[in-house]
């Protein structure tokens, strides 16, 4: 039986009252820890206690006192689940436990979110935010076969995919038949493999590494890909077959008498399936077709032009200024903006975004400015996200997180995460070349998200400092309108 299986046996066929209690019971066990991961679950799981304490279908019941300590009391002693489905507010703060659930990444915390894609996909069978969860755990989890089919359900329910899920899929199928490719390319190169699939994988691996230990690689290859064989066959967890094949490989590398040019080969199958799967489908790895611009040439090219910066705010989406928007020289916008001309405009020259999230990296523009702080996990999405010919100018690295590495604002002086707009909006106040420079809309979200429909959904996150921002702008601004704030 599958992890999987053995999941969904305890789970009971997804009912709420199980999951809160699951999720009420391990936010009992997460007291006290240090791990950052688990320290973050925490915190929704709190917040999650705290909505279902106060979250009724026909009206809100006031929270208990002793607060989540008593909502845990309440859990755990069988407190039921509202009639009449899952409301919204509980569905999100649900969905945002799991989320970070699968980030931590242990295998307590990856149940828990199996458990909580479970209940939310049986309370709500359309949820496209609980069918990508879906997905993405059935990839961890390394069952490939299911989390496609519910990607491809995710597709169904949904016209945007600011997710980037069409690239996962394509890039599991590929990775999926390279694998094989190099699974036959295995048996063809190892004849005597076939001999040793009809016993148990596990042990057949055994008898592989003990022959290489004594130095024995003529019986020691063919049991190796023997059970490499045998695990293909029976569709075991990818994660598995993965890390035996690489095992197997490094192996192979210091055998005696190793065939260079079969072992290139072999080689090569291997890094094009595991680069696929990370990844997917790249028309160009080395990101080419585009010209990268350094912080000098990106002050070039604004220099002396008018600049209107576009919030992604409820009071954009109404305010019919889409001609006067199109008017300025250079129009910003940024992350999962939203286009409709009469309100918002039409034109995009730049778009400024996050490097974790993909919306928008299709869409057509003079210049992207990609932001991340770290510097490895911004080069791995853009390798990943960055679409041939979407744009012509690339920031290069010197343009990567304006605030902390050109403001050299560090924690200490400026303590929460930049948001792209403050990123954006610091580069053009430092470069200092532009005769008009206005914030149409920036209401810092008290008009809500004005977003691709995708986006809709995402919280509006506690990391940035939102009303530090609106200060820092604030202190510079020569006039503000409701609707504008001009800071040249």
């Amino acid at each position: 039986m599958t992890r999987v299986q053995n999941r969904r046996a305890r789970v009971h066929g997804g009912e709420l009252d199980d999951c809160l209690r699951a999720c009420a019971a391990h936010s009992g066990k997460l007291v006290g820890s240090i791990d950052r991961k688990r320290v973050e679950l925490a915190e929704q799981l709190r917040k999650l206690l705290v909505v279902w304490g106060t979250t009724s279908v026909a009206a809100p019941a006031p929270a208990p006192a002793g607060g989540a300590t008593a909502l845990l009391k309440r859990a755990v002693k069988g407190a039921t689940a509202p009639a009449g489905g899952i409301p919204n507010e509980l569905l999100d703060a649900l969905l945002a436990v799991a989320n970070k659930a699968l980030e931590a990444g242990y295998d307590d915390e990856v149940n828990l979110a199996l458990v909580i894609s479970d209940t939310v996909l049986a309370q709500r069978k359309n949820s496209r935010a609980g069918w990508r969860l879906r997905a993405r755990l059935l990839e961890a989890i390394g069952d490939e076969t299911e989390a496609l089919e519910a990607y491809e359900k995710y597709l169904g329910l949904t016209d945007d995919d600011g997710f980037g899920v069409r690239n996962r899929i394509a890039g599991l199928r590929l990775a999926g038949q390279k694998e094989r490719e190099l699974i036959a390319l295995l048996k063809r190169q190892s004849p005597r493999a076939e001999e040793f699939t009809r016993r148990p994988a596990t042990d057949v691996w055994a008898e592989g590494l003990a022959a290489q230990a004594v130095g024995d690689w003529s019986e020691a290859e063919p049991r190796l890909v023997g059970a490499l064989l045998t695990l293909t066959a029976e569709d075991a967890p990818v994660n598995d077959r993965q890390e035996l094949l690489s095992q197997y490989l490094d192996l192979r590398l210091t055998a005696p008498g190793v065939d260079l040019p079969a072992l290139t080969e072999a080689l090569a199958l291997y890094a094009e399936q595991r680069r696929t799967r990370m990844r997917g489908p790249v028309a160009d790895p080395t990101v080419g077709g585009v010209e990268w611009i350094s912080l000098g040439e990106f002050r070039n090219l604004i220099a002396g032009k008018s600049i209107a910066l576009i919030a992604n705010s409820g009071r954009v989406g109404a305010s019919s200024m889409g001609s006067e928007i199109d008017a300025y020289d250079l129009v910003v916008r940024f992350n999962s903006y939203r286009i409709d001309p009469k309100n918002t405009g039409s034109r995009t020259d730049i778009h400024a975004t996050i490097h974790k999230h993909g919306f928008n990296w299709e869409k057509q523009v003079a210049t992207r400015l990609v932001f991340g702080g770290i510097s490895g996990d911004w080069k791995y999405s853009l390798r990943n996200r960055l679409v041939p010919g979407a744009q012509t100018y690339l920031g290069d690295e010197s343009l990567r997180w304006p605030v902390r590495n050109i403001g050299r604002l560090s924690a200490d002086v400026w303590s929460g995460i930049p948001t792209t707009g403050f990123n954006m909006l610091y580069l053009l106040d430092f470069l200092d070349v532009s005769p008009t420079l206005d914030l149409i809309g920036f209401d810092f979200y008290e008009s809500g998200a004005y977003r691709v429909q995708e986006a809709m959904k995402l919280a509006i996150t506690s990391v940035h400092e939102y009303t530090s921002e609106k200060a820092w702008v604030m202190e510079r601004a020569q006039s503000v309108t409701d609707m504008r704030i001009s800071l040249r």
